[in-house]
């Protein structure tokens, strides 16, 4: 048995990833879920996740952006102690943060392809757009959790290579709309 590893995230209508929640990224639009009406239910997909993961994945910016934050957010409590995976050709055991569960340095798609064949469920990776394009590229991505905001933004980090590829064809397992215009999608990656 394999285990998965599913992206989730927040995009625009035109496919961006970038900065949804504030500017940390110098995004000149950051911070444009915040500016979408609150509907507690366009968001129950994050809790039905929290029942689901089993390890989180990171790019090394969004680790070092969400680790000092999330460590301490009682909102994020559930994932103090799962596994993590950092993958980063650069950073070292030592610029890890403390206090935040166990922690593996990955350094290529060949160790998460080896990580996949291992015991274990569900990694979702939070975030790390480009490490979600590689994977992606790599065929190692399973799963698309997926909430789509009612926004242009033009520019900023796409979730989706522009490159020509093969056709990686996609099976819907669960959708929903909501009233403030957010759209979940929920896609199993056809291997």
């Amino acid at each position: 048995m394999t285990r998965e590893v599913v992206y989730t995230g927040f995009m625009s209508l035109d496919g961006v990833v970038d900065s949804p929640g504030g500017r940390v990224e110098g995004h000149r639009s950051g911070g444009w879920v915040m500016e979408t009406e609150f509907v507690p239910e366009a968001f129950a997909l994050k809790g039905e996740e929290l029942a689901e993961t089993t390890a989180l994945m990171f790019g090394r910016r969004s680790y070092e952006a969400f680790a000092p934050v999330w460590r301490d957010s009682a909102d994020h409590a559930a994932y103090k102690e799962l596994p993590k995976y950092v993958v980063s050709t650069g950073l070292t055991d030592d610029s890890l943060v403390e206090g935040w569960g166990p922690t593996t340095i990955l350094r290529s798609t060949d160790d998460i392809a080896e990580l996949k064949q291992g015991d274990g469920g569900a990694v979702f990776i939070h975030g790390s757009a480009e490490l979600a394009r590689s994977l992606s590229e790599a065929d190692l991505i399973d799963r698309y959790h997926l909430l789509v905001f009612p926004v242009l933004l033009g520019a900023g980090k796409s979730l989706f290579s522009r490159a020509d590829r093969d056709k990686q064809q996609l099976r819907l397992r669960d959708s929903a709309s909501y009233s403030n215009g957010v759209t979940k999608l929920v896609y199993d990656v056809v291997h």
